[in-house]
């Protein structure tokens, strides 16, 4: 089929690449006139085919935003919308509503995958009508990853793609998908700081690496965890400063409202505003606390020990 692709960064250039590949024509725009084949957005529809599929791949926000607003504009009843980036679920039925107004349907997907996509495929999570969904399978259907198969060679349907629901599933089980991920990263990264701290350990990149074979541990963070290691044993070319994308914050705040227990999640999140602390006021009033009640030494600005008087 033909497909309409907004965004063509590291996710959608890859993305656009995996469907050529699978035979479907996409025409593609980006701000970055190197990677376009149109333009404008009004080209990128006046060289689509009604009913139109636009793909918008860009930045949650402000950008998505602006850009489903201008192809309200553009698209006719019949066409169909579909946000593969990382937006927050309310914007998906604020979009949608928007959009159905001219008879433009909408369709929000989750995307995983990563640079990793273009030869492995992506793990495709997706809202919207049972109608506007059947409008992109062909797209889904060569984006996900090929079907695993049982023993006997038979596919094992509902692996890497799933209809989640209505408008707003789709980004709800990505966010959820990625909470979860913070908590898996937190975990692998909390156990290679042990194995780095203690003498007992010679081959901390080797313990890591037996892991990826036999274990209910295994994953393919873990995989790229030991790639990491094989690229910078210390992991001393990187500082500790890790960002947060905003989906780990949502998941967190969708536990609170719906009272949801999730203290591992919870606990990575705030892991990752700690990191971005050189030196933490927290811990700064923990260590006066101990001092002030035990009498237990602090260090000072010039990393001197300072005593309490007894």
């Amino acid at each position: 089929m033909q497909l309409g692709l907004i965004g063509l960064g590291k996710m959608g250039g890859n993305m656009a690449e995996r469907l050529r590949r699978a035979g479907h024509e996409v025409v593609g725009y980006d701000r970055s006139p190197g990677k376009r084949d149109v333009d404008t957005l009004p080209a990128l529809v006046e060289a689509l085919t009604a009913p139109r599929v636009v793909w918008v791949m860009v930045p949650a926000g402000e950008p998505t935003r602006d850009t489903v607003r201008e192809l309200r504009d553009l698209l006719d009843e019949g066409d169909v919308v579909v946000d593969g980036g990382n937006s927050r679920f309310t914007d998906d039925q604020v979009h949608a509503a928007a959009l159905a107004e001219k008879g433009i349907g909408y369709v929000d997907a989750g995307v995983s995958g990563g640079v990793w996509g273009l030869e492995n495929g992506y793990a495709l999570m997706v809202g919207g009508s049972k109608e506007d969904v059947a409008k992109v399978q062909p797209v889904f259907d060569a984006l996900k990853p090929p079907a695993p198969v049982d023993e006997s060679g038979q596919e094992l349907p509902g692996a890497g793609f799933v209809h989640a629901g209505p408008v707003g599933a789709g980004h709800f089980s990505k966010m959820v998908h990625n909470g979860i991920e913070y908590a898996l990263m937190q975990a692998y990264g909390e156990g290679y700081e042990l194995l780095a701290a203690v003498d007992l350990i010679e081959d901390v990149p080797g313990v890591i690496k037996s892991w990826t074979q036999g274990t209910v541990i295994r994953s393919w963070l873990l995989d790229l965890l030991v790639r990491a290691l094989e690229e910078d044993p210390a992991l001393e070319k990187i500082s500790g400063y890790a960002e947060d994308s905003g989906e780990g914050r949502w998941t967190v705040e969708m536990a609170i409202e719906h009272a949801v227990p999730m203290p591992a999640i919870a606990a990575s999140l705030f892991a990752r505003f700690s990191s971005r602390q050189e030196d933490s006021p927290t811990m700064k009033a923990v260590a006066a606390l101990r001092n002030q009640f035990g009498g237990h030494a602090v260090q000072a600005v010039r990393d001197q020990e300072v005593e309490r008087p007894a």
